[in-house]
């Protein structure tokens, strides 16, 4: 049995390294990202994939864009990943570049971001026998990481907790499981050439977790590799 994916911020990173596997695994993929055009990588995974994927245009904060692309798919999708995210100011306190435009975009994309993903694709996750509603967050968003630095970027992180733990007590009576995940610091473009991991490495746990998850975990706060942690 295949599953049917849809993902946020597929074009590049963890996103993309997770569509990459889902599409080889022989299964089903929605891709959204901003810029189609320009998603070079993604594009050639789309078209080698005899008719399993699909690519879509929209920033994860736009909630008619989302609901659009929504109108258009037919059937069920299995796990909605909203993995779609953006790097606040690393600085501290003094860190100029923390501007309310700054604040503004980082909040919008990594709070309200997966709030209008799972309200959009609502439909379609209640088509599943078994909906999830898989957040990637970030151990920087938990408040028992000792961070002194990247103020929005970890309040966003803390704030897409709050959101899943949100989702999943209204959707619990709708079947829908929701769990927010830790990527591990990866060897991306946010988490730079010293991270500790690959983009193979993360998506490979993070997809092997999602399909793992259960109504049992949701609400949970998950690492890659399976560990349990605190919100």
């Amino acid at each position: 049995m295949t599953t049917t994916y849809l993902i946020t911020g597929a074009n590049r990173g963890i996103g993309l390294e997770m569509a990459r596997q889902i599409l080889k695994s022989g299964d089903r993929l929605h891709a959204v990202c901003r810029n189609p055009d320009s998603a070079t990588e993604l594009n050639a995974l789309i078209d080698a994939s005899q008719g399993r994927g699909q690519i879509y245009k929209a920033d994860a904060c736009d909630e008619l864009a989302l609901a659009n692309i929504a109108n258009t798919i037919v059937g069920g999708i299995d796990v909605v990943v909203c993995n779609a995210g953006v790097m606040s100011a690393r600085g501290g306190i003094e860190d100029s570049e923390n501007t309310a435009d700054a604040v503004s975009t980082v909040l919008m994309t990594n709070i309200a971001g997966p709030f209008f993903t799972a309200r959009a694709f609502l439909k379609q996750l209640k088509l599943s026998k078994t909906p999830k509603i898989c957040i990637i967050s970030s151990f920087m968003g938990s408040q028992h990481h000792q961070g002194a630095s990247a103020y929005f970027y970890r309040a966003s992180k803390a704030g897409a907790n709050n959101i899943m733990v949100t989702l999943a007590n209204e959707l619990k009576a709708s079947g829908v499981t929701v769990a927010s995940f830790h990527p591990g610091w990866v060897k991306t473009d946010m988490g730079g050439s010293n991270a500790d991991i690959t983009p193979v490495e993360s998506a490979t746990g993070l997809l092997q977790r999602f399909l793992l998850l259960t109504m049992a975990k949701s609400g949970s706060f998950i690492n890659f590799d399976g560990k349990e942690l605190p919100l």
